[in-house]
């Protein structure tokens, strides 16, 4: 009976053991956030999408998938019951896609807004829930125009037959010859472009800060003779300078050459003119004594009648 008793002991403490277990596992794991229902139909297949996939929007994870089924609304078309958290900002401008986790291949929804901002909220309505369209995924956009990319390949594959023909690869052989000409000569005339800056316009920039700095030096040596010019000048110029003092002895040269206008040449004139008529006396009397020397001895005698005057006698009639 005792070993009865602690076996029952045991068995009962083991299953309250159990029991604080699974409370504290259901306590911890809980989920109070508050979920909207939402629905998505769509014509295009949702291969890898499970129930209890994640649900995300633009990037965070929002919700579940719950249930997928046919479209009772829609012929052949699926339905896609999601929850959602009650936070998120849908509008009736959201729209959902069929989005795949890496390579893994399980799918997941992704919802998103075209962010315009002035739509209305989406109100929820879980008796009968609100729709959000599902656009197609890029994998399906990329099946629905296989055929069309195909082709367009199928004909790029023929221009490129046409284009790399035998005529064509030849023109392009020619082609890459003539450019690998122009690039030879090209480089030809960069090593003489080369070789002339080295040979030539090298030493000139070498030539330039000396010939710089003798310009420099020439343009001093002109500054100090135009200031010493400047001095020179100012010395001429100022009072009682050489200017000044040539000034004074102009004006005393031009006072003396007045003087002499003024007084000294009317009276050398006048002299003159007395000098010119005793040399006219002294040779009308140098003439006299030529023509009859006797005259220093006799005199001159009387003179002739001259007309009008007693004794006067006409040269015509004397001649007679």
């Amino acid at each position: 009976m005792e070993n009865k008793a602690h076996a029952l002991a045991a068995g009962a403490f083991v299953l309250g053991l159990v029991a604080v277990l699974v409370a504290l596992i259901l306590w911890f794991t809980r989920d109070t956030t508050v979920r909207n229902t939402y629905e998505l139909s769509t014509r295009d297949a949702v291969s890898g999408l499970q129930p209890q996939a994640a649900v995300r929007y633009r990037g965070i994870m929002v919700g579940k998938v719950t249930g997928i089924d046919f479209d009772p609304k829609q012929r052949g078309y699926v339905r896609v019951r999601i929850s959602v958290d009650e936070r998120v900002p849908l509008t009736t401008s959201s729209f959902a896609t069929l989005a795949y986790q890496g390579v893994t291949g399980l799918a997941f929804i992704a919802l998103d807004d075209k962010g315009k901002g002035d739509e209305k909220p989406l109100v929820p309505n879980n008796d009968d829930p609100p729709r959000i369209p599902l656009r197609p995924s890029a994998l399906a956009s990329l099946q629905d125009h296989g055929e069309e990319i195909l082709s367009q390949v199928e004909e790029i594959t023929r221009r490129a037959n046409r284009l790399l023909n035998d005529q064509n690869q030849q023109r392009i052989a020619d082609a890459l010859e003539n450019i690998a000409q122009v690039a030879a000569s090209a480089n030809r005339v960069t090593q003489a472009f080369d070789n002339t800056l080295k040979t030539r316009i090298d030493p000139a920039l070498a030539a330039i800060p000396p010939l710089a700095g003798s310009v420099r030096s020439t343009a001093a040596d002109f500054a100090r003779v135009a200031q010493s010019l400047n001095t020179t000048i100012a010395r001429l110029n100022a009072e009682g300078g050489t200017m000044d003092r040539l000034g004074s002895g102009t004006a005393a040269l031009q006072q003396t050459l007045e003087s002499i206008n003024n007084g000294t040449l009317p009276r050398l004139n006048r002299a003159a003119d007395d000098t010119s008529l005793a040399a006219r006396r002294v040779g009308r009397l140098a003439d006299t004594i030529a023509d009859s020397p006797q005259s220093l001895v006799y005199g001159t005698g009387t003179p002739a009648p001259g007309p009008g005057e007693a004794g006067f006698v006409a040269p015509a009639a004397a001649g007679r």
